[in-house]
């Protein structure tokens, strides 16, 4: 069983590897590739770029409605022991946190509480992203179309210039022919790769990206009707759970602040006791100056020593590692 949140990853990688057999097959059955580094159209340079630009915008939306879907999945953990308080206060920076913010925001103004179309404006740029991927699909069979239509015309435009030499000029006519026959390549490559890549291969990635952002709608409007919608209606109940929490999150706080202020009493407490060693180990300020003295000129032979090493190229390493070894 697929985890909910990685369903919309898996099915990309699926579908990919299918593309991949397809284009294999149909690279095999009818050397594609071939053809496409001599089009004289470049129709086809433009109907694969196209479809790789496709390719990446739904692998990018693929990663954020997965990284979305996790997150949803996991407030839901949470909503179901700690309801509205602790999906407040766990949240992080995505569309998801977005979506509750804003919901947080229409609760602290008392606002009307419509969750479905909150979800659909949160989450309006995914779908605009996963409908591009469609128009993209539509843009390749219609290049296709347009591909087919200029092949065509070579075609004719060839058979005309072998008609007029037939007969006549043996080199015009198979030049003629020639450019009949690339015509006709180029009106059934195109017409094959847009219809392919374009209403088969991007159509199906714009169907999953679109079933992603389905999916993590309806979990988000979920979590909302299940766990949640007991604190989204004023009452009484509902401040005195909000203080409660108020009232734990500062008791956590404060004993947070205790344990810092128990570490910084230590840490002052060992200065302390260091400052009164070294106080009993030099009995006057000269001496004690002295000592800084001289450990700033051990400092500065140690510096410099470091610097002759580094001169010395790849050397200072091996005397580090060296050592570090027994004898």
């Amino acid at each position: 069983m697929i985890q909910r949140g990685y369903r919309a990853l898996v099915l990309w990688i699926t579908w990919s590897a299918a593309a991949i057999v397809i284009y294999a097959s149909m690279y095999q059955d009818t050397d594609v590739w071939k053809f496409v580094q001599t089009d004289p159209s470049k129709i086809t340079w433009g109907i694969i770029a196209l479809f790789a630009m496709g390719v990446m915008t739904s692998f990018i939306l693929t990663i954020l409605l997965t990284l979305e879907s996790i997150r949803a999945d996991s407030l839901e953990g949470i909503a179901k022991t700690k309801g509205w308080l602790g999906i407040v206060n766990s949240s992080k920076r995505l569309c998801v946190a977005n979506f509750f913010d804003s919901l947080k925001t229409v609760m602290q103004n008392n606002g009307e509480m419509n969750i479905e179309a909150l979800v659909d404006v949160e989450f309006a740029v995914y779908r605009r992203a996963a409908h591009a991927l469609e128009v993209i699909g539509n843009l390749l069979i219609t290049l296709g179309l347009v591909g087919t239509v200029v092949g065509l015309t070579l075609t004719l435009t060839g058979l005309t210039s072998s008609l007029e030499a037939l007969g006549q000029d043996q080199e015009q006519l198979l030049r003629g022919l020639r450019g009949a026959m690339g015509g006709m390549g180029t009106a059934f490559y195109t017409t094959l790769l847009g219809s392919v890549l374009g209403g088969v291969l991007l159509r199906v990635y714009g169907y999953i990206d679109e079933n992603g952002v389905d999916s993590l709608e309806n979990a988000l409007t979920r979590i909302c009707l299940v766990y949640c919608s007991a604190d989204f209606k004023p009452s009484t109940q509902r401040d005195i759970r909000t203080l409660n929490h108020e009232i734990d999150t500062l008791t956590q706080k404060i004993e947070y602040l205790k344990k810092i202020l128990s570490e910084s009493k230590t840490v002052v407490s060992d200065f302390s006791q260091e400052l009164t060693e070294l106080n009993n180990k030099q009995n006057n300020a000269e001496s004690i100056e002295a000592t800084i003295k001289q450990r700033k000129e051990y400092l500065d032979t140690l510096r410099h020593e470091f610097q002759l090493k580094r001169m010395n190229r790849g050397a200072w390493w091996k005397v580090f590692i060296k050592s570090f070894r027994k004898d």
